[in-house]
């Protein structure tokens, strides 16, 4: 029974919150690889589009291979795309595998504050060396739980990692909210019942947790 003159609280609009980490969370500078794809000859995103190719990109994310096989084929991609010469190749996709990256500390405030409230976990097509990046971030306590493809392996939009996400935090799959930065990922979260937001701006991660505290922030 809630206190007297208390009014009874009002179930939350879902149990867990389930967040992406790169282009949510994470983002990455990657002028460093545009200064040397330029030097190459090579337009920008060149690299990246290599890098992030689902032929070179998810034995990474299954945790099937590790950095040093990753840049190499990178470097073979740049060779047969663009014709670059192994050394160069290497050198453009170990500048990626290292780019810097930092964290977005309003996204971050939002989640610490959610949880408050609810249990909050991140949900990543992640490298092997996900918890070292973490630890960089500063973020290694931000959340209560993280579910990386390369631990689990499987990747988004592969049913098992949403399911898996919401067991871990003890939440039911249709009382989660799923914030992702590619439809993909979000519609197949729909898909199951999850409450599915496409990332675009802090304002969109705003918009869905103030269900949590109201209206009026404290």
């Amino acid at each position: 029974m809630s206190p007297a003159g208390d009014a009874p609280r009002t179930r939350l609009p879902f149990d867990a919150v389930l967040t992406d980490l790169d282009g949510v969370i994470r983002f990455y500078d990657m002028s460093y690889v545009e200064e040397l794809e330029r030097a190459a000859g090579l337009p920008d995103g060149a690299t990246a589009g290599i890098a992030f190719a689902p032929e070179t990109d998810l034995p990474l994310m299954l945790g099937r291979i590790g950095k040093t096989e990753w840049v190499e084929s990178i470097g073979a991609g740049l060779a047969r795309g663009h014709g670059l010469d192994a050394a160069r190749g290497r050198e453009l996709g170990l500048a990626l595998a290292e780019s810097k990256f930092w964290a977005d500390q309003t996204v971050v405030g939002l989640l610490q504050r959610a949880r408050a409230y609810i249990p909050v976990s991140i949900v990543t097509n992640a490298t092997p060396w996900l918890d070292e990046d973490l630890a960089l971030l500063g973020l290694a306590g931000l959340v209560d739980d993280v579910v990386s493809s390369a631990v689990l392996g499987v990747a988004k939009p592969d049913r098992r990692v949403y399911e898996t996400a919401a067991a871990r935090v003890g939440a039911a799959v249709t009382r989660c909210l799923f914030v992702d930065d590619r439809e993909e990922n979000v519609s197949a979260a729909v898909a199951l019942g999850m409450t599915g937001v496409l990332y675009r701006g802090p304002e969109d991660l705003r918009s869905a947790l103030a269900p949590l505290w109201g209206p009026t922030p404290d």
